[in-house]
């Protein structure tokens, strides 16, 4: 797989601004990770930075979906040729080098982002080039394009079922919470959001308490000490709602188990936590803490055993630096972007944006979620279904809560 050469792309950008042109030997930004096809797809995922270990999975995982494809003929009598490229966790550069995937590479469609602020940075690129960006993380809502689709969840869907559950008595009945999230669009929309349902419960102010750090935070001795001082305060039962996002998982999570908290005294709602978040840690620690998202590796049916084992192979094919046994949403949702946009492509006979466009209405695809998910007119965000995981002492989630069906994406919240 390709790197990005950040100081390369720095003198690149620096020569272009003061008239050079650019040079034939320059290190290119991204690398075809076929030798030939005739219809391009760009991937903006990092493979480096903080963002690195979940990110670059979506990149192996994109290429395996667009193998699937080909192997079965390809779209409209061609074969797809992935372009991927590594924006270094380094959310300029996404917009960067989706605007030259789009205007140089002539990519049909880009697939990436994990972070809001990335997909923010690329969003006025796809509109002003009529672009579609495939956008696989469950997010905060609040945005509705023509040009992204948004493959996951909004917080109608996913976050709000979450947060019912652990106020309800199948949950531990909550009625006091900690948010602790990155300093960034994500965490404080959710959280904001959050403080206005809870408002809408008759759940006072004082029941709550918000704190931010900064991207790759890693030392919270400190803050952790405030959760327990707030959670032995009067008023009920207290739940930690976690919105740090990549190596600031492991690093809370680490911190929460070594002060000797456990899920029975204080749960965690981690919203960005996933399978891969877990590796290396001691989960029996942290048995019973949650998460939330439209998928889990622990997900009934043939679908989620095909697509377990066709990545299992795909690592051991390819040389993949990453756990053939372990599996995470976003990966599942790249991978279905991937089908999604075959079949609208093929369905629109083109690969033209606002034919593809057109053709998203009614389409469906078998997730291995388990779920039918699907995408009608009304916008292009794509109904899935909910998982609630509980921590298990082997490095993934149990099942502990799934939606009955498939809930209408309510893009925009009344919080």
């Amino acid at each position: 797989m390709s790197k990005f050469d950040r100081r390369s792309f720095l003198m690149t950008t620096a020569g272009l601004a003061a008239g050079a042109a650019l040079p034939l030997a320059a290190p290119p930004l991204i690398r075809s990770a076929r030798a030939a096809g005739p219809v391009k797809l760009g991937c903006l995922f990092s493979s480096s930075g903080t963002m690195a270990n979940l990110e670059g999975r979506m990149n192996f995982v994109a290429k395996m979906a667009a193998d699937e494809i080909n192997a079965a003929g390809g779209v409209n009598g061609s074969t797809i040729e992935v372009v991927t490229s590594d924006p270094a966790s380094d959310w300029p550069l996404y917009a960067q080098i989706g605007r030259q995937m789009l205007a140089e590479t002539k990519v049909a469609a880009l697939f990436g982002c994990w972070t809001s602020v990335s997909r923010k940075s690329v969003l006025p690129v796809v509109e002003q080039n009529d672009g579609l960006l495939f956008y696989p993380l469950h997010f905060e809502g609040d945005e509705n394009s023509k040009n992204v689709v948004y493959v996951n969840s909004p917080p109608a869907s996913s976050v709000l079922p979450a947060v019912d559950y652990l106020m309800s008595p199948d949950g531990v009945e909550a009625k006091r919470f900690f948010m602790i999230g990155s300093d960034y669009v994500w965490p404080r929309t959710i959280n904001k959001q959050l403080k206005g349902y809870w408002k809408s419960k008759g759940i006072e102010e004082s029941a709550w308490k918000e704190e931010y750090v900064p991207f790759s935070f890693s030392n919270f001795q400190t803050i952790v000490n405030q959760i327990r001082a707030f959670a032995d305060a009067p008023g009920g039962k207290c739940v930690v709602v976690l919105t740090v996002v990549g190596s600031s998982i492991p690093d809370f999570m680490r911190e929460f188990a070594n002060q000797g908290i456990s899920s029975s005294d204080v749960p965690v709602l981690g919203l960005d936590m996933v399978e891969a978040d877990l590796e290396g840690l001691d989960t029996a620690k942290m048995v019973g803490h949650l998460n939330c998202w439209a998928y889990l590796q622990q997900a009934k049916g043939d679908a989620n055993v095909k697509f377990l084992k066709s990545w299992s192979d795909y690592v051991t094919k390819t040389g993949a630096p990453f756990k053939k046994d372990v599996a995470i949403d976003p990966m599942v949702s790249t991978y279905d972007a991937v089908h999604l946009w075959a079949m609208a492509a093929k369905k629109a006979g083109s690969f033209d944006v606002p034919e593809v466009r057109k053709a998203f209405d009614g389409l469906s695809f078998d997730c291995p979620s388990g779920y039918k998910i699907g995408m009608t007119a009304e916008n292009n965000y794509v109904s899935r279904g909910v998982f609630i995981g509980s921590v298990n002492e082997t490095q993934g989630f149990d099942v502990l809560w799934q939606s009955p069906d498939t809930p209408k994406p309510v893009p925009m919240s009344q919080y």
